[in-house]
């Protein structure tokens, strides 16, 4: 079943009315195909597999995913694990994510008013990828436990009980706005968890963005994210995966961690609580992001990140060969790539070679001393940050 929610929401009350017609059809169809539906998922979960509970804003948005989650599958082949599908009660909030809770904090509108929850799944990325076309725009997939998450260059990680890993969709039309994504999706994080930190009165916590996609504390990862794209016609499909330590101090810190090292005595933050703040937030940039484009939001962003004047060494060519040289991170290309100076007052442009290693590819260099003079000449070499300079 196609999902009927796929755009904005409604602006007129006409728009509004037909959506609640096409809401009410798509909740009849529901009602007629559940007691088929739930026979199948006992069959297929008599057998073991995934566990899926399904939640919603309202009533009708639950109804309505769960009518979609009886087509979602999750490998390919022989590979395909049985999925079970079920309504949220609210009876198993003490025992996993609460749905309640959460939907309760949400305010935003358009991302997140449909959850997926799962107490232990592979990787909510590879669930939302592959069903995009059957889930709505906005969906969030949530799991307790991820054993097979994906990280950048087909990296995989497990993550144990005590971080907060979810995944939702977005579309975009513009393809030059598609590398920045992950930067408004940093910038939302950060600035959610410092507005949930003042809203309960907990000390505020300084995490950072270190470029491209991780999210640092007191010089600690901390959490990251994995955006990835497919287009069909007109249109980006985007899936977007975080993960965040809020209460497993291992292998770095966490974020609870560091606020009892502030005050023992006040409460942590909640799982719950973070996603439904991020979603609050991520909605707000996100509009401004696709309405005005990144520029509109980058001094903000780099408010939050580690680089700004950060001087590093790199090294400019093979590994037996290199020249190093000294470079000043001054901020973002238009692309999304560090935009750097160099101490002879040439310009780069400093690439990342996809994996989780400090390389870079230097693709451009400007002969212009001037400091705001943009890359222009293609070159090509490898630079490796072997130190910062004191």
């Amino acid at each position: 079943m196609r999902f009927p929610v796929r755009l904005s929401p409604p602006a007129t009350a006409a728009a509004a009315t037909a959506g609640a017609v096409l809401a009410a059809v798509a909740l009849r169809r529901y009602l007629r195909t559940r007691s088929s539906m739930a026979t199948s998922a006992h069959r297929r979960g008599s057998a073991g597999g995934i566990t899926l509970v399904v939640s919603g804003k309202s009533t009708e948005d639950q109804h309505l995913l769960a009518a979609a989650g009886g087509a979602l599958v999750l490998g390919e082949g022989d590979s395909v694990e049985d999925i079970t599908v079920s309504l949220d009660s609210g009876a198993g909030a003490g025992a996993g994510f609460d749905a309640g809770a959460y939907m309760a904090a949400l305010r935003a509108s358009r991302f997140g008013r449909w959850m997926l929850w799962s107490p232990r799944l592979a990787s909510t990325h590879d669930l939302v990828t592959q069903n995009f076309a059957k889930l709505p725009v906005g969906v969030v997939c949530v799991a307790d436990v991820q054993f097979k998450g994906r990280g950048r260059s087909k990296n995989v990680w497990e993550s144990p009980p005590g971080c907060l890993m979810f995944s939702f969709t977005s579309q975009m039309e513009d393809a030059r706005k598609l590398p920045l994504m992950q930067y408004v999706v940093c910038l939302a994080m950060t600035e959610a968890i410092k507005e949930l930190c003042c809203a309960k009165g907990l000390s505020e916590l300084d995490v950072k963005i270190k470029w491209p996609n991780d999210l640092y504390l007191k010089g600690l990862k901390v959490g990251g994210i994995l955006c990835t794209s497919s287009y069909q016609p007109k249109v980006y499909n985007i899936c977007t995966g975080i993960g965040l330590n809020v209460d497993n101090e291992e292998p770095t810190t966490c974020l609870n961690a560091a606020l009892k090292e502030m005050n023992a005595n006040l409460p942590t933050l909640k799982r719950e609580d973070i996603l439904a703040s991020f979603f609050n937030k991520f909605e707000v940039l996100f509009e401004i992001f696709t309405n005005e484009g990144f520029q509109a939001l980058e001094e903000q962003y780099y408010n939050s990140w580690l680089h700004s004047g950060q001087k590093v060494v790199v090294q400019d060519g093979p590994e037996a060969q290199h020249a190093d040289s000294v470079v000043t991170i001054q901020g973002l290309t238009p692309a999304g790539y560090l935009y750097a100076i160099g101490e002879d007052g040439k310009s780069y442009e400093l690439h990342p070679d996809g994996n989780r290693r400090p390389w870079l590819q230097l693709l451009h260099e400007s002969n212009s001393a001037h400091p705001a003079a943009p890359p222009t000449a293609l070159r090509s070499a490898l630079l490796k940050i072997t130190k910062q300079p004191q």
